[in-house]
């Protein structure tokens, strides 16, 4: 059935709204990416897919194909995954900081039969795909496909269960792993925005989204292109986020909802106060890690709700979690509590519930019959990694929370992020929120270093606020002030100063390269010794 394939819900979105807008390209994304500027309507984009299906099938692509897109946040992306979509063909989203071992692992594994990449990066995946012996090849965007040289195996599944797309995690603890997304996946994903109601209600044909994330990541792809699709709504995907120029593309894409991460309020609220700051149409953010200490302030200041939600690219938003109703606790790091929709459990290492607020990993599934329900399907040549993750029937998630008496969640730490010292579980992000409240600290992220007694110990990497001296004295004085905010053991007992952290293109921390990086500068001799202030009090 038509209908329960992407390509099947755009075709009839279009059809009802051909001349409404569907993608809108704001001048400064197309100066970047040298592309023409304007609104697509939805009328127009379906002739441009379908004029890419009929390319793409007389090449030979078809159910079975894999596609690689290299096209960062161009619209080409997201008109080939439409077109990939109406043959029954997958596509393999392509992070463009991906650099050759990661393309050769990427190209592989995924057993792409052919990538559509930028011209600048046109080589580069060329010789990625001979160096693993590959026949993939890329093709530029706009040039004529040329025949495939190999069709690739069968995806399986029928229509919905069919795989539309297999989408590496970030890779941030090691190799990633292929998430195969069905097309019951995406659809789900624009039904629970449409449905979920509350702070982020949606209006048919009304709204217009402002994303600047990438088109390569879950929340842009499945969330934000499947959420103006299902409501006949306008997008406007940046190429990133600019900071100098945010509130500009705010008021030109004209957006009701915009999509952040963490790191957009925090940057924002560095820029001084303006007449301009509520002069837009937004009525909420949607996203995840907002800084507590300024969460309220930024609300305040910008005039809209911040809606703190928690998925993974595994789960989609078949469990997604947020905090869409009053009262969303601002500044607690609280997302919310799952809706009837969504069933969780909060273990220790063993398994077993935890009780009251104490912390614990979450288990996540879809209530009912099936809890595998908008979800992702598999990781692709891993069973054993799926059956681990499904563990008991449960979707094991990694991460670590806390539940409140009402049965509101906040989010700790990655449960591969907990530092063991002397027999004390610490966890990285606790001890990063905490010293991010100190004023000489911009940006700080924390990991293990080896310990000859105490087994692991707290290493910290802080980027400085301009003006502060990075020096003995400075750690010092971080250090004696950590231990007044939190337990001594959980205090940095090595600090250095760096002029950046290691990130993904989403900003968040790469947890493998912080490790490294911190052993790397221990061994060098440029992490300050702070261990001697650490002493329990009285």
């Amino acid at each position: 059935m038509e209908q329960a394939t992407i390509f099947g819900r755009f075709k009839a979105t279009a059809e009802r709204w051909a001349d409404k807008p569907f993608l809108n390209v704001l001048p400064e994304t197309a100066g970047i990416y040298g592309i023409p500027a304007g609104e697509i309507t939805y009328a127009e984009m379906l002739k441009r897919v379908r004029a890419r299906k009929e390319s793409l099938a007389a090449a030979g692509y078809g159910q079975g194909t894999r596609i690689g897109l290299l096209l960062q946040n161009r619209p080409d992306f997201i008109e080939i995954f439409l077109a990939a979509n109406s043959l029954g063909a997958s596509i393999v989203p392509i992070n463009p900081d991906l650099r050759s071992s990661e393309l050769e692992y990427l190209i592989e594994h995924s057993e792409m039969a052919a990538a559509f990449v930028v011209a600048e990066r046109h080589e580069e995946v060329a010789e990625a795909a001979k160096a693993v012996g590959s026949s993939t090849a890329p093709i530029r965007p706009n040039d004529p496909v040329r025949p495939l040289l190999r069709r690739g195996g069968t995806l399986s599944g029928e229509d919905s269960q069919r795989e539309a797309a297999l989408l590496y995690t970030s890779g941030t603890t090691g190799r990633p792993k292929g998430c195969v997304l069905s097309n019951e996946y995406f659809l789900h994903s624009g039904d629970w925005y449409r449905d979920v109601g509350g702070l982020i209600s949606l209006r048919m044909g009304e709204e217009r989204m402002l994303t600047p994330l990438p088109l390569f990541h879950m929340n842009a792809l499945a969330v934000s292109v499947m959420a103006m699709i299902t409501v006949g709504g306008c997008l406007t995907v940046l190429d990133r986020f600019h900071p100098s120029t945010w509130w500009d593309s705010v008021r030109d894409s004209k957006a009701t909802c915009l999509h952040y991460l963490g790191v957009m309020p925090a940057m924002l609220m560095t820029a001084r106060p303006s007449p301009k700051d509520r002069e837009h149409n937004v009525r909420f953010g949607f996203g995840a890690g907002s800084p507590a200490k300024l969460h309220a302030p930024f609300e305040e200041r910008f005039g809209f709700p911040l809606i703190e939600a928690w998925a993974m690219t595994e789960t989609g938003s078949g469990g997604v979690i947020s905090a869409h109703e009053e009262p969303r606790k601002v500044g607690t790091a609280c997302f919310g509590h799952p809706t009837d929709a969504v069933e969780i459990r909060i273990v220790d290492d063993n398994g077993n519930d935890v009780e009251g607020d104490a912390p614990g990993e979450l288990l996540v599934r879809r209530a009912g019959d099936n809890p595998r329900y908008g979800f992702f399907r598999e990781y692709l040549k891993n069973p054993e990694a799926t059956a681990e993750a499904w563990e008991g029937g449960w979707f094991h998630t990694g991460d670590i929370v806390s539940s409140d008496a009402d049965g509101d969640l906040r989010f700790v730490d990655r449960k591969k992020n907990v530092i063991r010292r002397s027999g004390e579980n610490i966890s990285a992000v606790e001890v990063e929120s905490i010293l991010a409240k100190h004023p000489a600290i911009d940006q700080v992220a924390v990991a293990a270093v080896a310990d000859a007694v105490r087994g692991d110990e707290v290493a910290a990497l802080i980027v400085t606020e301009e003006g502060a001296s990075g020096d003995g004295d400075t750690a010092t004085q971080i250090a004696q002030w950590g231990l007044e905010q939190m337990a001594y053991y959980k205090v940095p007992g090595w600090i250095g100063f760096v002029e950046e952290l290691p990130r993904t293109p989403t900003e968040k921390i790469l947890r493998a390269a912080l490790k490294d990086m911190a052993v790397k500068y221990l061994e060098a001799g440029q992490l300050h010794d702070t261990r001697a202030l650490k002493k329990r009090s009285v």
